[in-house]
């Protein structure tokens, strides 16, 4: 799955403007100009479209936990750099919008993917233990739309 997506979708499921996008690239540490992220929120085939990296989505998500939610008290361990994959997104935005495994069961029933209170804990362990269970590109499309969905306003921004 494209990183520009994932962003993009988080962007209008969730009702984020560019000034809270930045916002919360800012409370990460992340120095994220307006020009660039009109850039990465660009469609492949709009001109000026610029790749998003791994990083921007990751900062950005870090970013997204402390706008939602503010600072916490643990020490934070930024020793070693932690690959981002779709479990971890996951993980990250259901951080930020403190959910609950009821309330995952629904959005991945929006986004028309049937999954089990216990399927979906796996989805959240740790990496290579016994009930781990890695979350496919189609999942996290799934969770994404479904997201859109749960969150819909009726406004585009």
């Amino acid at each position: 799955m494209q990183i520009n997506d994932i962003l993009f979708k988080l962007k209008t499921a969730l009702s984020i403007d560019n000034e809270n996008m930045i916002k919360a690239y800012a409370l990460a540490d992340y120095e994220m100009t307006e020009e660039r992220l009109g850039h990465i929120l660009k469609r492949r085939q709009d001109k000026d479209y610029e790749e998003a990296t791994y990083e921007e989505l990751g900062v950005f998500l870090d970013g997204l936990v402390l706008l939602k939610r503010g600072p916490s008290d643990k020490v934070a361990n930024d020793d070693e750099a932690v690959a981002l994959t779709n479990n971890l997104i996951l993980k990250k935005v259901r951080v930020a919008m403190e959910l609950k495994e009821a309330e995952l069961v629904i959005l991945f029933a929006l986004g028309e993917a049937t999954l089990t209170k216990r399927q979906i804990g796996s989805l959240f362990r740790k990496e290579g233990g016994k009930n781990f269970k890695e979350c496919s590109d189609e999942l996290l499309m799934a969770f994404l739309e479904g997201l859109d969905e749960f969150y819909y306003d009726g406004e585009e921004i």
